[in-house]
């Protein structure tokens, strides 16, 4: 275990010697699977179990569905789901979800863009453009080029729910100023989409896009920044643009009936914190939601930051989908059926 960790847990331990810890307490932690998940479980479950003896437990992927089936029926199996920022408030919404203590949860130092009564961000990210350079000639820079099949030849793979990304996406590419997005015209990015659609793969999961875009049956897309910095990482000859960055952020959230809550807001509190957040940063290129992170991150990340890309960035507006997202689901919906 290395120092930064170390320093992460002994500050961690002290911060909870007035709480009882008991040796056999265990909780489950729910995310999406992949690189993301892994370095979750290293940057966060395994210091936190070391220094409160609480074991966490991996599951996933995250499922909305499965999640809102266990509140309803009284049946809850998970204690802690990393979600998406949208879904977390419409959730809050709808009695899905348990409210944070914030006795255990020190937000002092966290962006209050991503602080709300029923969930803190996980860390911020951003869609980039992303394409293998062996699929395709030349460096293309802007989301109107991922629309260019002529001279950007292959498929594209993009994010298959409907959520904050791809129709904004979609409406950038077309013209659309980014503080001009909302509301959203979806018949312009319904249509800008139509354009291209015969060439899209969907994907449901990080995963699924990183195997999409390492393997070439996508030549291009849009992606998570931390799934494309795992790919470079490991050598593959990827080429990615931060021009017009998404930016969005996971929540992590407490279903309403946790049957281990105590053990999520523990764990939701050093998961937040600013080793924590900083630990992750470093093994993801996703951005902290702390702001006494910045100093503890390697600073070979920085290139891979989002934040390093500020003056590039579009914010997505996840109150606008928590409020319209059904809507806009049902019309998705039926556009992919066409």
């Amino acid at each position: 275990m290395n120092k930064r960790f170390k320093s992460g847990i002994l500050a961690f331990a002290i911060s909870i010697t007035a709480t009882a810890i008991h040796a056999n307490e265990s909780m489950n932690f729910v995310s999406w699977g992949g690189s993301t998940q892994e370095a979750q479980q290293q940057a966060w479950a395994m210091p936190f179990t070391a220094s409160t003896d609480i074991k966490v437990i991996q599951d996933g992927p995250t499922d909305y569905g499965k999640l809102k089936a266990m509140v309803e029926s009284g049946n809850v199996q998970w204690d802690l789901v990393d979600v998406e920022a949208d879904f977390a408030y419409r959730a809050a919404s709808e009695g899905l979800l348990e409210p944070l203590d914030f006795s255990i949860i020190d937000t002092t130092h966290i962006d209050p863009r991503f602080v709300s009564d029923y969930g803190i961000g996980s860390f911020y990210f951003s869609f980039i453009l992303a394409y293998n350079k062996s699929q395709i000639s030349g460096e293309p820079t802007s989301w109107e080029q991922l629309f260019d099949l002529e001279n950007y030849p292959g498929k594209r793979a993009l994010y298959k729910w409907p959520s904050p990304g791809v129709l904004e996406m979609a409406l950038i590419a077309d013209g659309v100023k980014a503080d001009e997005l909302y509301p959203l015209d979806l018949d312009r990015a319904f249509t800008k989409l139509d354009s291209i659609k015969d060439k899209i793969i969907w994907w449901g999961g990080g995963a699924q896009s990183q195997q999409l875009l390492a393997s070439g049956e996508a030549s291009m897309g849009m992606f998570w920044n931390g799934r494309v910095f795992s790919l470079q990482e490991d050598g593959l000859p990827i080429g990615v643009s931060w021009e017009n960055n998404l930016v969005m952020s996971d929540f992590l959230v407490i279903p309403k009936g946790a049957k281990n809550k105590d053990a999520a807001m523990k764990f939701l509190a050093y998961s937040t914190s600013a080793q924590g957040q900083a630990d992750f940063a470093t093994m993801t290129a996703y951005s902290p939601i702390n702001t006494q992170s910045s100093e503890l991150i390697d600073k070979g990340i920085n290139a891979y930051l989002p934040t390093s890309y500020s003056e590039d960035q579009v914010s997505l507006d996840y109150k606008y989908w928590a409020e319209h997202g059904q809507e806009i689901s049902t019309r998705w919906n039926n556009w992919l059926l066409k």
